[in-house]
């Protein structure tokens, strides 16, 4: 590899890709995810189906747009989440008064009574996450997370 301080050169090839952050970010959020959902699947909820019970859990009359950018999905995967959820009478829907065109969910009895115990078994993964750091490591890990998107979003 070259001595080179160029990132691109750094990075750049098969030697270089065992450099980059990007590929370690992923593989930590695929773990994240994988487990998420291995605590979900007794509940019988997908990791963004919970995701949207959680928001719905604190602020109800949500729009689907606004459940998919808390649970970092697309409109169009939210729209069979919210398709999925009000079939299982997790949640109910209805026109937005002020818009019409816009549908608003909020929890069913049902739903309610799930989520906590989905957050219960959410919060068991994260806390194995948590554990795994002391707390200045976390709160470095957690503004060097933040920085990363920064840096990428752009200015």
């Amino acid at each position: 590899m070259s001595s080179s301080t160029d990132p691109a050169e750094l990075l750049a090839g098969p030697r270089g890709a065992q450099l980059r952050l990007g590929l370690a970010i992923k593989q930590a959020e695929q773990a994240m995810m994988a487990a998420k959902a291995e605590a979900l699947r007794g509940l019988e909820l997908t990791v963004p189906q919970y995701a949207v019970l959680l928001q719905l859990a604190d602020r109800p009359d949500r729009s689907g747009a606004q459940l998919a950018r808390g649970a970092a999905v697309t409109p169009q995967t939210m729209a069979g989440v919210l398709a999925n959820l009000e079939a299982k009478g997790l949640i109910e829907r209805q026109q937005s008064e002020v818009h019409g065109k816009v549908m608003l969910s909020r929890l069913s009895e049902t739903g309610r009574a799930l989520v906590d115990e989905a957050d219960t078994r959410a919060v068991g993964v994260e806390s194995a996450l948590w554990s795994a750091f002391d707390p200045a490591e976390r709160e470095q890990f957690r503004s060097m997370l933040l920085r990363a998107v920064a840096a990428l979003q752009g200015p």
